[in-house]
């Protein structure tokens, strides 16, 4: 099979998870392959992955191979394969906007920004760098409350004719104005703001619908996490999570039998603890009533290295774009955007989620 050659937009954790396991993975066979939903998808496997090009604004990552900057500083992702050989791929300079935190910028410790003094590329120079590279699919691991920033590089994709996963909690596919321009110009769209494989939210939907599938009534629920990473720490800044406390919310929402008042429910990033690093820690409540109205409380503590749990998700993701671009297909991929992401345009439950995905790995869609 070919490659699927693919766009980081960002060069964070998450994209450090990805291209390790790329690489993780060509070392391993098919029966080795732990970790993984799907090893084939389409006759592509994991490593037949590549990545084409990539864009940053840190100092200590633009300039440098992407193999050596998914290393660098602010990074800190436990290495699971730490030894890339040269990528071949040198990380270009991006655009600034809204893509960092003001107080990031002055965080007095390994996470500040180092803006880069390259010169900011503007769309047509982006789109130039995605032609050449013959870049198809695209992934944007902007940070959380990149507004203006993921709608620019959404622009760049729709232009350039290149496949978009939107694994942040900026709505694009799931705005109906967005989706259409997707549509019109039949290019593969995913999204909104990346799952885990065995995370906070993936488990609060099932639990959830646990509650509701087994006649009890829930009546109240949090989640709360805490983490080390440059995720949590960009998120200490209120400003940036409305869509992401949405995003997590509706995910819990539309999984439960009955809407919670919104009193009733607390979801989201509760604390920044810099010695946590990847390290993701969720505290999860619910509370109801069982037979006879007699109460019942439920409370689960989850520990998770965050950016290899989604990047098990990516890596079919892409995998799912790239085989709706070779049969022609394009604009929001409906199963896998409800499987693979927090808040699609239609959500359903994950057992139905998992089951269109399959159909359209399978051409059954």
């Amino acid at each position: 099979m070919s490659k699927v050659k693919i766009a980081i937009v960002g060069v964070g954790n998450c994209a450090s998870a990805l291209v390790q396991g790329i690489h993780y993975y060509r070392e391993h066979n098919e029966e080795e392959a732990v970790g993984l939903m799907h090893w084939n998808i389409g006759g592509y496997r994991p490593f037949d992955i590549e990545v084409a090009v990539a864009f940053d604004i840190d100092k200590r990552k633009v300039g440098r191979d992407i193999n050596e900057a998914v290393f660098s500083p602010p990074n800190c992702v436990r290495p699971f394969c730490p030894d890339l050989p040269p990528g071949g791929v040198t990380v270009q300079m991006g655009k600034v906007m809204d893509g960092v935190s003001e107080h990031m910028l002055n965080f007095e410790d390994e996470y500040t920004f180092l803006l880069s003094e390259t010169p900011e590329q503007d769309k047509e120079e982006i789109v130039a760098a995605l032609r050449s590279s013959g870049t198809e699919v695209m992934l944007n691991y902007l940070p959380a409350g990149s507004e203006e920033a993921s709608r620019f590089y959404a622009e760049c994709a729709l232009e350039a004719n290149v496949a978009f996963i939107n694994n942040i909690p900026v709505f694009i596919a799931s705005e109906p104005g967005w989706a259409a321009r997707f549509a019109e110009k039949n290019i593969p769209i995913i999204g909104d703001d990346i799952k885990s494989q065995m995370g906070a939210t993936i488990l609060h939907r099932a639990l959830a619908e646990l509650f509701s599938k087994r006649g009890v009534k829930l009546e109240r629920s949090y989640q709360l996490n805490t983490g080390g990473n440059t995720d949590f720490l960009n998120m200490t800044n209120q400003g940036r999570l409305a869509t992401k406390r949405i995003s997590k919310t509706e995910a819990v929402q539309s999984a439960a039998g009955k809407r919670l008042a919104d009193r009733d429910i607390h979801i989201g990033p509760s604390d920044y603890v810099s010695w946590q690093k990847d390290n993701k820690v969720c505290f999860l409540r619910m509370e109801g009533q069982i037979f006879g109205n007699v109460p019942i409380n439920l409370e689960m503590r989850l520990s998770v290295e965050d950016s290899p749990n989604s990047a098990g998700i990516a890596i079919d993701a892409i995998r799912c774009c790239k085989l709706a671009l070779d049969r022609g297909e394009g604009g929001v991929l409906e199963g896998p955007s409800a499987y693979f992401s927090k808040h699609p345009p239609r959500q359903c439950p994950d057992y139905q989620a998992y089951q269109l995905t399959e159909d359209f790995i399978n051409g059954k869609s």
